[in-house]
């Protein structure tokens, strides 16, 4: 048995020991948003130090803890905050939680994060529905897949060609319909961080085709399709990332993510209640 597949074994364990359903859907809440969890029934809420290999986040906004239950009837497990590659653990560390998330029953992943447009045109508070990703650090050495590779978790060289592009995609769109949200699509580029953009790197980044920046999310959905997971991605715009523009903060991220959680949670329910797993 390879180290990674004991630890994943060892984590199931013990949130099964705590769990109310067997989750079918995963949900990743980032900066800001993980109090949309806050409905769910039947719900069992582990904290991140109580399961063996999860990592507790230091970033405000990432309550740090695992959420299991039912949400507009469908099961699902809640990560609520994730930890990062800037704050010093490893791709394979970050991505963990994502091999449990498979381990537990999830067959769909749906992944949230905070990042910065790179419009003019945009406003604070948009939705973009993720279309790709262009994972930075990946590219440069820094992959959650280097090392070993157990088959039994996903093949050696997983194929990234059209990850966002599955029949969940016309549930995001009848979603924002349904519920007026103004839904936009989009490329997102992951940077490592965890400092902000420079002006030089933000042009960088629109003449590379991206929409909007972020510091997360690119290596989650690379395990999760290693995996074989279907995934949905959404950005939440929480600053204008403008070359002649204002220089972003942490604090606003977290302003927009709490005046956006209404419309996003509504959104949301209605895409679970039309995913068929």
């Amino acid at each position: 048995m390879s180290i990674l597949y004991e630890q994943i074994t060892q984590a199931c364990t013990t949130i099964k020991m705590h769990a109310r359903v067997t989750p079918r859907i995963g949900l990743i809440l980032g900066s800001g948003l993980a109090a949309l969890a806050d409905e769910l029934t039947q719900a069992a809420v582990i904290p991140y130090a109580s399961i063996p290999g999860f990592h507790e986040p230091k970033v405000p906004g990432h309550r740090g803890e695992l959420a299991l239950g039912l949400m507009a009837g469908q099961p699902v497990a809640v990560l609520r905050g994730r930890f990062h590659f800037y704050e010093g653990y490893s791709m394979a560390e970050v991505t963990f939680p994502v091999r449990v998330l498979k381990a537990l029953g999830c067959q769909t992943l749906i992944v949230t994060n905070a990042a910065g447009g790179l419009h003019a045109d945009w406003q604070v508070g948009d939705i973009m529905r993720i279309t790709d990703h262009i994972f930075l650090p990946g590219l440069m050495g820094m992959h959650p897949l280097i090392g070993p590779n157990d088959d039994r978790l996903g093949p050696r060289f997983p194929a990234m060609l059209n990850a966002y592009q599955n029949d969940l995609v016309p549930c995001a769109h009848a979603a924002a319909a349904s519920t007026g949200v103004r839904l936009r699509s989009g490329v997102y580029a992951m940077l490592a961080g965890p400092s902000f953009e420079t002006a030089a790197e933000m042009r960088m980044l629109r003449a590379m085709g991206a929409d909007a920046v972020g510091m997360s999310t690119a290596p989650e959905v690379v395990v999760a399709r290693h995996a074989g997971m279907r995934v949905l991605g959404f950005s939440l715009i929480t600053n204008l990332a403008l070359p002649d523009g204002s220089p972003a903060n942490h604090a606003e991220v977290l302003e927009a993510g709490e005046k956006a959680k209404p419309r996003f949670a509504a959104m949301l329910r209605q895409v679970l209640a039309q995913v068929v797993n």
